[in-house]
This record gives C-alpha cells, structure tokens and sequence, in this order.
C-alpha cells in the first residue's frame, strides 16, 4: 500500500533564486541526508547514490514535468518504487513557499516499519530545513537550468514508477528511504527537482539496525517530453 508525504517549508529567497537552486541536483548531498552522490545523466535521467550505515544504494530517476519558477516533477525508474512534485510560489515580498509530495511503497520489513513510524515523513521535514539554510545563508542560486520539459503529469504517483516495481535493490535498503531525503522532491526527496532531468527525488533506504535512517521519495512514464528554449544549460553538471 503506497504512502503519501507532504511538507512544505517557506525561504527568505525570491521564487527564482529557489527553483534555479534546485535544478542543480549534483549539490542536492550538501542538503540532502544519507545522498552521497547525483549524476545528471542527461536533461531527463538522474543517477542517485547514497550511503547509510555503510550500505551503499543506487537507483535511476527520469523528470516527468518542469515548469520554471513553478514544478518539478519526477518518479523511480528502478532501484525504487517511489514519484513526486516539488512546487514553488511566492509566500511574500522576497519569499518562497516550497512544498514536496511525495508517494512511495515501502518494501521489506524494515522499511515498512520505519514506514509506520513516520520515518521517511521527519526525513523529508528535515531535507527541506536543510534546503532552507543551505539557500539562505548562500543568498543565491549557485547555478540554474531554466529549459522545459513538457508534461501533464499533475501530482505523479506511484503509478508513474510502474518501472521500478519489484526492484527494491540490494543490502536491505530501500529506495523509499533516502528518496524522501530529498529532495524531491528529491525528490523521494527524495525525491528529491529541477533541470529537465532533476527531480528528485527518489529515494534510498532501510537499514538493518537503523530504522530512523530508512527514508526515501522521488520517477518514469511514457509522457513525450520537449524541451523548450533551453536559456540557461548550467545544471551544475
């Protein structure tokens, strides 16, 4: 049974400075616990890794839709069951709203129970914290991509990672748990959002003795995606 997270945390920095940030998914690990490593593999595809315990975990993400200054939405390809958005819009004079959601399916025993005690929902709180002083104590973005990638996807869910299903990886980890880490959405969090590729959020996960380490969100779908007026090709790769 697939669960849903939504958080939402608001940045002294104007919507732009914001969304630019999180197109730059290679820095996600300065804000994002348990991600060791994002490898933008193309405007689309992303390439997490992450490292809890000592267990390493890595899982594929595709961007489904982004929208500049607006979304980024993102679901698992493999390695992960895991989908979900990240929105921005102004909450004030130089201010910016950001809000995750996330949906994943825990697997294994050990992510289903960290599952249940609200494990991946603190993650995903605490990335966006992360996020928050990560881009305020910066006061701009260290880079930006502001092309499109055209979709209707809304909110994806699970559904739209119907590609990762049964592929939880190896070593007890779940993708779940590092994609809630966003951001996204991240984004799980993952999971986990940004250039044509970011999103995302997807995930990374349980660990054997470590409950509280199992979080994760954050992708692929058949949608045709265009990539409009590619302004700014700076993706931090």
């Amino acid at each position: 049974m697939a669960t849903k997270v939504e958080k939402s945390i608001v940045v002294d920095v104007p919507v732009e400075t914001a969304y630019n940030q999180w197109t730059q998914f290679e820095e996600f690990p300065h804000f994002m616990g348990g991600i060791s490593e994002i490898q933008q593999l193309d405007d689309r595809r992303l390439h997490w890794i992450a490292e809890i315990a000592g267990v390493k975990r890595e899982w594929d993400a595709e961007i489904l839709e982004q929208v500049p200054n607006q979304k980024v939405a993102w679901a698992a390809t493999g390695g992960a069951t895991n989908a979900g958005v990240v929105y921005f819009s102004p909450a004030g004079a130089g201010q910016t709203n950001v809000r995750l959601e996330l949906e994943y399916e825990p697997e294994g025993l050990i992510e289903k129970v960290g599952d249940k005690v609200g494990v991946v929902e603190r993650r995903v709180q605490a990335d966006l914290e992360k996020f928050k002083s990560f881009i305020e104590d910066a006061g701009y973005a260290s880079g930006a991509w502001r092309g499109t990638v055209t979709g209707s996807v809304g909110t994806p869910g699970v559904e739209h990672a119907e590609a990762s299903r049964g592929d939880s990886g190896k070593a007890g980890l779940s993708g779940k748990a590092v994609a809630a880490g966003v951001a996204g959405a991240a984004a799980a969090a993952a999971g986990v959002a940004a250039a044509k590729a970011k999103s995302g959020d997807t995930e990374t996960v349980p660990v054997e003795q470590d409950v509280e380490t199992d979080v994760t969100p954050v992708e692929p779908v058949t949608d045709t995606v265009v990539v409009e007026e590619d302004i700014n090709t700076d993706r931090g790769v």
